[in-house]
């Protein structure tokens, strides 16, 4: 029986990282013309804020069942 191995796949982190920062940038946009720049940095603030919980319960995890990767 022939062995067929997946082949490797290119790596998309920097297309996506760049995807993520302009539709961000333009989502800002159209809510500081809505809104003004308080709830652009009130958003941006909670964006940040639930980014760094996300990062320490994703640590919290690791320690305490390390993935055998």
């Amino acid at each position: 029986m022939d062995q067929h191995h997946p082949k490797r796949v290119e790596d998309y982190t920097t297309a996506s990282l760049i995807l993520i920062f302009v539709n961000l940038l333009w989502i800002f946009g159209v809510i500081w013309a809505q809104f003004g720049l308080a709830a652009v940095i009130l958003l941006g603030w909670a964006l940040n804020h639930g980014i760094t919980r996300l990062a320490q319960y994703r640590a919290s995890r690791e320690i305490r069942w390390p993935s055998d990767a």
